[in-house]
C-alpha cells in the first residue's frame, strides 16, 4: 500500500490549497460590488477564475475523478465557513463589541444567497472538469488552449446563470438580469483565456514533476459516485 506521501505529493496540495483558498476568498469578498471599467461586478471576480483555471489544471493532470473530490472538499470546506459565521452571528455580543450590524451586514448570507452560491459552484465546477476531461480524449490530448477555454465558457456560463438567476430572479428586471449574467460569465471566460500561457506553464510542470498525465477512458462521470470521492 502507498504512503500518504506518495498519494499525495507536495505538488498537489499547493494546488488543492490554492482552489480551495480562491474558493473560500471569493465568497468573502464578493460582498463588495466593485467598478471595472464602467461594469459593476462582486469583487470576487478578481479571484473567483482562479478556481476555474486551477480545475483545469487538476483535471489535465490527475484526472476527473481526483478533480470530483477537490470540488466536494471545496464545497464541505465552505459549508463549515458558513456554518462558522452563521453561529457566531447568532452568538450575543460582548457589551464592548459595537460593530454587530457590520458583522451581519458583510458576512450575513441570506439563505437564498446561501442556495444560488452552491448550487452555481457544484454545477458549474463539475461542468467545467466534465468538459475539459471528455474534450481531452476527444483531442487526444492536443490543444490544451481549445479545452481550458472551452469548458470554461461552459462552466463558467452555466455557475453565472444559476448563481444570479436562484439569487436575484424576481427581485432586479429580466433585462438586467441578463445583461448581469452575460457580463459575469465574459468577463470570467475572459480571465480564463488571458490566463492560457501560465495554465500551459504549470500544467506541464505538474505533469513533469508528477510524471502523469491522465485520460478519463473508463472514468465514471457521475459526480455523486461516492467511491470517486471518499477514495
Amino acid at each position: 500500500m502507498k504512503s500518504r506521501q506518495e498519494r499525495y505529493s507536495t505538488a498537489f496540495i499547493f494546488t488543492l490549497s490554492i482552489f480551495i483558498t480562491s474558493l473560500i476568498t471569493a465568497n468573502i469578498i464578493s460582498v463588495k460590488l466593485i467598478n471595472l471599467f464602467g461594469l459593476v461586478l462582486p469583487a470576487g471576480i478578481i479571484i473567483f477564475p482562479i478556481s476555474y483555471i486551477v480545475g483545469d489544471i487538476l483535471t489535465e493532470v490527475y484526472g476527473y475523478s481526483t478533480a470530483r473530490r477537490v470540488i466536494w472538499l471545496g464545497f464541505f470546506c465552505n459549508l463549515i465557513l458558513v456554518i462558522a459565521v452563521s453561529v457566531t452571528k447568532a452568538l450575543p455580543s460582548a457589551p464592548i463589541w459595537d460593530a454587530q450590524n457590520a458583522y451581519n451586514r458583510i458576512l450575513g448570507y441570506t439563505p437564498r444567497l446561501l442556495i444560488a452560491s452552491f448550487l452555481g459552484y457544484l454545477v458549474g465546477e463539475f461542468s467545467n472538469s466534465y468538459v475539459l476531461a471528455k474534450m481531452k480524449i476527444f483531442t487526444n490530448g492536443r490543444f490544451l488552449w481549445s479545452r481550458t477555454i472551452g469548458s470554461t465558457l461552459v462552466g463558467e456560463g452555466l455557475d453565472s446563470l444559476i448563481f444570479i438567476t436562484v439569487a436575484f430572479g424576481g427581485v432586479i428586471p429580466g433585462k438586467i438580469l441578463f445583461i448581469t449574467i452575460l457580463t459575469q460569465w465574459l468577463v470570467k471566460s475572459l480571465y480564463e483565456a488571458l490566463a492560457t500561457p501560465l495554465t500551459y506553464v504549470v500544467v506541464n510542470l505538474l505533469k513533469q514533476i508528477e510524471d502523469m498525465d491522465v485520460y478519463d477512458y473508463d472514468t465514471s462521470f457521475n459526480p455523486l459516485n461516492m467511491r470517486g470521492i471518499i477514495k
